[in-house]
């Protein structure tokens, strides 16, 4: 890790061999959810507290396929809600707040390769990702590593996400911008 929680792992080293042993692990594990249905909710839950490695709440809800490329670095909060066909590669660290709302076909992305062509394939560079409480991303957005949605904010269907996002802010486009502030929003928990 470098002082920015920037990930930097380098091929042919016990990372890399630690890194694809987790994606075959996950694979397998992401196999077997993505068979099952929305009426599956209790064994939904126990595949993806497997693929985490720690036991989600029972108000999280999945609706497969979900796909990853990892899973040991995602952290989910209460009542988080994911729909069907979304991505989440979380070799930089995924953090998901409570009531997060995750609509069909959201990409979360940590990870990237430098620009450089002649490192591209030597290098892989995780950067993490933080969703705060009560964020609701639409369908089709796709998060960049290195940001973090502020709480109580909305990203709009079809957005890019490459920058941190304010709390209580509606952002859209790609690269999305603020659109406007989310007004009178009630704060149950008190933050």
């Amino acid at each position: 890790m470098n002082d920015d929680n920037t990930r930097i792992i380098y091929r042919r080293t016990p990372e890399s061999a630690a890194m694809v042993a987790n994606v075959k692990q996950a694979m397998e594990i992401t196999t077997k959810l993505n068979r099952l249905t929305f009426n599956d909710a209790d064994e939904i839950r126990a595949l993806f507290s497997e693929l985490i490695g720690k036991d989600v709440d029972e108000r999280f809800s999945l609706i497969p396929p979900f796909y990853t490329a990892g899973g040991n670095e995602i952290r989910i909060g209460r009542n988080v809600f994911i729909n069907q066909n979304c991505t989440f590669y979380d070799l930089g660290g995924l953090d998901i707040g409570d009531d997060v709302m995750i609509g069909p076909n959201v990409s979360i992305i940590t990870t990237g390769h430098p620009l450089d062509p002649s490192q591209r394939r030597s290098v892989t560079i995780g950067k993490p990702i933080v969703i705060e409480r009560n964020v609701w991303i639409a369908a089709g957005a796709i998060i960049i590593g290195g940001v973090t949605i502020g709480k109580n904010s909305v990203v709009a269907a079809g957005s890019v996400v490459t920058k941190n996002v304010p709390p209580n802010t509606l952002v859209g486009g790609n690269p999305a911008r603020v659109i406007r502030s989310i007004s009178d929003v009630q704060d149950a928990g008190g933050n």
